[in-house]
């Protein structure tokens, strides 16, 4: 069942929909979903987490479900930068001095990215897969071809007529992708079909089409943001407490972030989830929720 009924609030350049659960004098967890997903991936982790005496908050990404642009005028940028100030814009906005903070995918990206930036803001950190924060200046530099086939979709979204194909198939597209990212998971096409919705959002296509073209250097980002972009480039190390979940069945690709250890400078835990895949809290929320608790203080 979702987490609640959903909350709006106002950022400086967004109308955040979010859903919150817990008791509001509870440490705060704040969960953040991933691409092509939304917040129905934390619909299992959020109850855990608040029978623990935690505060949930579980926002839309901007171009998600509810969530929406305040200005026609505001670039629908999908930068990486972009994703961490929305999270430390929401926690303003909400009067959340500091929180635990957990995501995958962009999600993971978005909570890193506040991590590294903003570490006085971040009680922990729940990454999935080490450190995603993008490293745009080597993005021309080629990977094994094996790992570039897994990345046919951002390629597709780098020309128009995959903005197009995005537009006109973003429900066939992204189904197809979560089938991929977690071949073991039995229930993937139901879960899909309760988050679909979120996916008709009107910038969900120039959001997502601008994060594909802008990490490898093919799209300018918004300028309010170059200052944070360049902090970014110098791959700043996280020091909070970190918790970084390996899943053992991503279709996406395996990877070990023992190999991402040199970028976390405060301790470091890696957890391996086997047979699940690139949607580590819908897959398997007990151990996601347990992998937060570690942190909650």
């Amino acid at each position: 069942m979702p987490i609640s009924e959903v909350q709006l609030v106002d950022t400086p350049l967004l109308r955040i929909g979010y859903e919150v659960l817990g008791e509001p004098g509870g440490q705060t967890v704040v969960l953040l979903h991933g691409f092509p997903y939304d917040v129905r991936s934390y619909d299992d982790v959020a109850p855990r987490l608040a029978k623990a005496g935690r505060r949930v908050v579980a926002p839309y990404l901007r171009g998600y479900g509810p969530t929406r642009f305040r200005s026609d005028r505001t670039l629908r940028s999908g930068q990486q930068a972009a994703l961490g100030q929305d999270l430390i814009d929401l926690m303003d906005a909400l009067d959340i001095e500091h929180a635990i903070v957990a995501g995958y995918d962009w999600g993971g990206r978005a909570a890193c990215v506040a991590a590294a930036l903003f570490p006085e803001r971040i009680d922990g950190l729940v990454t999935v897969s080490g450190y995603p924060i993008q490293d745009i200046a080597g993005s021309v530099e080629p990977a094994d071809p094996l790992d570039e086939k897994l990345d046919w979709y951002q390629y597709y979204f780098h020309s128009e007529r995959g903005r197009r194909g995005l537009e006109r198939y973003r429900e066939e597209l992204c189904r197809s992708l979560w089938r991929d990212w977690s071949p073991e998971w039995a229930e993937a096409e139901t879960a899909f079909a309760a988050s679909a919705s979120s996916l008709h959002n009107p910038d969900f296509v120039d959001v997502a089409v601008h994060s594909y073209r802008h990490r490898f250097g093919l799209a300018d980002g918004d300028p309010r943001y170059d200052d944070l972009e360049r902090r970014l480039a110098e791959r700043p190390t996280i020091s909070v407490p970190t918790v970084s979940v390996d899943s053992g069945a991503d279709g996406f690709g395996w990877f070990d972030s023992s190999e991402h250890a040199s970028h976390f400078s405060g301790p470091f835990r890696r957890v391996v989830l086997p047979g699940v895949g690139h949607n580590p809290p819908q897959e398997d929320p007990a151990a996601f929720s347990d992998a937060l608790l570690t942190l909650v203080h």
